[in-house]
């Protein structure tokens, strides 16, 4: 296990557990979001999007926390191992409301406490029904993938707590 990828709904707590597991292992770690927006909320170009992202592929070992479903075949292709938190809804909306107005290593800004991005709520809520069966398909795609599928977070806890 030294190709890692972290993939889940917003909120499920991707970041979180990829440092926990960071933390637990040395293997350095890397950020999907980092990668893409600026600090003024901007987006860089694809084309930079896709060099960071090979960039870090190309080495020995990372995690890479995020989704980017655009990109997210590249880095299946990549890996050794895949965790996928398969959280509930209401776990994903709890975790984004939960992390408002918190600084975060894992994105260049921080969200107002108050700050509610509808659109992006809404992403949340279709996640199940619309990106989950093709996150399931690309697993599929790739048996020979080590994947870990966590259903709550008490699974995802158990697991890094091996690690002592």
């Amino acid at each position: 296990m030294n190709r890692i990828i972290v993939i889940g709904c917003p909120g499920s707590g991707k970041s979180t557990f990829s440092r926990a597991l960071h933390e637990k292992t040395g293997i350095p770690l890397f950020h999907l979001d980092q990668m893409y927006w600026n600090p003024d909320r901007t987006a860089v170009e694809q084309a930079v999007f896709l060099e960071r992202q090979t960039a870090v592929i190309e080495q020995d070992a990372w995690i890479i926390d995020g989704n980017y479903s655009r990109t997210k075949e590249l880095r299946m292709q990549a890996c050794d191992t895949v965790f996928f938190l398969d959280y509930p809804t209401e776990v994903c909306l709890g975790g984004v409301l939960e992390r408002r107005g918190k600084v975060r290593p894992d994105m260049p800004w921080t969200e107002a406490a108050d700050e509610e991005d509808a659109a992006f709520l809404d992403y949340i809520r279709c996640f199940r029904t619309v990106c989950r069966p093709g996150i399931l398909a690309l697993l599929q795609r790739y048996p020979e993938k080590h994947a870990i599928v966590f259903s709550d977070r008490n699974e995802a806890d158990d697991y890094l707590n091996q690690y002592g």
